[in-house]
């Protein structure tokens, strides 16, 4: 951050003066700041007092600034002054995805569209530190108020404080348990064996999110807990957000996001799907003028035939024919089990018709 800038941003903020305060975190907080130019920036603010302020600083620095992918903030700058730690990024108009869907004014309503944009495009922002990075990159706190969007609504994940790389000889790492309730992996909490797995099944709970409209705990009530009781009694879809439900055409493709949802989550992380794959199902569920070439997503990997196999057959499937689909199981518990069988497989092979829904 040029020094000019920055004393700029001092200025305008009255150095950082309460009343510029757009939002807090754990371990920051984080104001606006409108520059000459008109350009908003946000500044977060680690706080000093923490013991751990300092290494977070260091770990966001060291992360955010040597990865750049569009579903990822963008680092600005960064200032070491007598204010605190400090990094500069690009504003996000809409604010984050908590904000959007249980904050107090709730002002703008999430049509299903927009909500599957975010969800792909957070996947693929997970997907580049997982398999693009080297090291990998296991953000350890996924979560709908880490998922910031821009004027166009498009994500961007946030808070690399207590991200942590894993080396390519590595399968996982042992490490203290980090992250927020509701969100952490329960094998991770149990093992402390971290893995990108664990980010997976945080991001499978920010799509019961986005499917809901709930919070992952609210007071005693745990979202993932919900959902699953739901499948037990074929009443999973009871649970849609009424704003999905008046703006989506398909009310299928809802379906399919539950079931990818609840096979991120599952209990043990070798049966959950990489952020690859997911984001094969959920790109192979928007609309086809606002597709993406699965190439230009994924240029380092090719769809298994499996996959591809999913890919063309669900490509073909309208809300009528997915409710009418005599290979269809009548209930939602084995559904689910089917879509994590077939999704799951990681090698080539032939299908038998009774696996695909």
């Amino acid at each position: 951050m040029a020094l000019h800038v920055y004393d700029d941003i001092m200025r305008m903020t009255e150095n950082l003066s309460e009343k510029y305060i757009i939002g807090y975190g754990a371990s920051s907080t984080v104001y606006k700041c409108v520059l000459k130019n008109c350009k908003p920036v946000a500044i977060k603010k680690l706080y000093s007092h923490y013991p751990q302020c300092l290494k977070e600083f260091e770990t966001e620095l060291e992360t955010v600034g040597s990865i750049k992918h569009r579903n990822l903030v963008s680092l600005q700058g960064y200032s070491l002054s007598p204010y605190g730690n400090l990094l500069f990024y690009d504003y996000m108009e809409n604010g984050s995805l908590w904000d959007l869907l249980h904050g107090p004014t709730k002002k703008k309503k999430l049509d299903w569209d927009v909500r599957l944009k975010i969800a792909l495009g957070s996947a693929q922002g997970l997907a580049y530190l997982h398999h693009d990075c080297c090291p990998r990159i296991i953000h350890r706190d996924v979560k709908s108020s880490n998922i910031l969007l821009d004027k166009d609504f498009e994500p961007h994940l946030t808070d690399f404080g207590i991200a942590k790389s894993l080396c390519p000889s590595k399968s996982h790492t042992s490490t203290y348990i980090m992250g927020t309730i509701g969100y952490i992996d329960p094998e991770y909490a149990r093992t402390s064996r971290l893995t990108e797995k664990s980010d997976v099944y945080s991001y499978g709970i920010v799509l019961l999110e986005l499917l809901t409209g709930r919070k992952a705990v609210d007071n005693e009530s745990n979202l993932h807990h919900l959902i699953l009781s739901k499948t037990a009694n074929d009443a999973v879809m009871e649970t849609v957000d009424p704003d999905i439900t008046a703006t989506c055409k398909d009310m299928g493709a809802v379906k399919k996001v539950f079931q990818l949802a609840l096979l991120c989550t599952k209990k043990q992380p070798v049966d959950r799907p990489t952020m690859h794959e997911v984001t094969r199902v959920l790109g192979s569920l928007v609309p086809p003028k606002e597709s993406v070439p699965m190439q230009v997503l994924l240029p380092d990997s090719q769809p298994s035939a499996i996959m591809q196999c999913y890919k063309d057959e669900y490509a073909n499937l309208k809300t009528p024919h997915l409710v009418n689909c005599p290979s269809m199981s009548t209930s939602d518990a084995q559904l689910f089990l089917k879509f994590g069988e077939l999704i799951s497989q990681n090698s080539a092979g032939a299908v038998s018709e009774s696996m695909y829904i």
